[in-house]
């Protein structure tokens, strides 16, 4: 039986793709506070603008590729079985060709009804006011907004649980509940740390690797053959 290797994946690892991060520049997201277009508050006081936003967010991710990190993680499920768990709202993990991908904060490239959380299409257009589901409620992003409940929290608790090792790649551990997935893998499960500013430190249970996501997973690849 193949050994299971489970991902945690941020913003570091599409940032190498040119996917910019609301975290890299103080609070901003692509030059908004990042409030007003990941709220329900927001979304609220100003829908056009959130709307907008995330349409420029569902262009911009149909210019840029996968990258070598994405494709290294895919590569791995040859000789693994490998989950991706995300933090990341793109959908390049699935275009590098990554079979099990977790979503913890949605996806750009779905959009669901404003009165029933589980009415979700896809959707690669703009996404306009007065664009409605079935029952003529307006549609929104299927973004998980801060102050939202994290719905696929529970199913990435069981998967990091049964994990035989545990990557984590390109986050910096900080955000809530995805930061607290690391304390439920076994206490012998192996655990990689790679970041090119690593927020933890090396220690006898984590290695980490002070690296990109392209040069880390290739070292990464390498452990990994070596330790087998």
């Amino acid at each position: 039986m193949k050994k299971h290797i489970v991902v945690l994946t941020g913003a570091g690892i599409s940032a190498e793709s040119g996917i910019k991060t609301f975290r890299d520049a103080d609070g901003l997201w692509e030059g908004h506070d990042v409030m007003e277009v990941a709220s329900p508050e927001g979304f609220a006081q100003n829908p056009e603008l959130v709307l907008n936003f995330y349409n420029e967010r569902r262009k911009q991710l149909k210019e840029v590729k996968p990258n070598q990190a994405h494709l290294n993680l895919a590569i791995l499920e040859k000789d693994y079985k490998v989950t991706i768990i995300t933090q990341n709202v793109d959908d390049l993990h699935e275009r590098a060709g990554s079979t099990d991908v977790v979503h913890l904060h949605g996806e750009l490239r779905k959009i669901r009804s404003t009165r029933d959380e589980n009415d979700i299409k896809i959707w690669d257009e703009d996404l306009k006011l007065g664009d409605t589901c079935e029952k003529g409620y307006q549609l929104r992003p299927h973004i998980v907004w801060f102050g939202e409940a994290v719905p696929m929290i529970d199913t990435a608790v069981k998967i990091c649980y049964a994990a035989d090792i545990l990557i984590i790649i390109g986050t910096s551990m900080q955000v809530y509940p995805a930061a607290s997935l690391i304390d439920y893998v076994q206490p012998n499960t192996p655990i990689y740390y790679i970041d090119p500013k690593p927020a933890i430190n090396d220690s006898g249970k984590i290695t980490v690797i002070s690296k990109s996501a392209t040069e880390g997973t290739k070292d990464l690849m390498r452990i990994l053959k070596d330790s087998e």
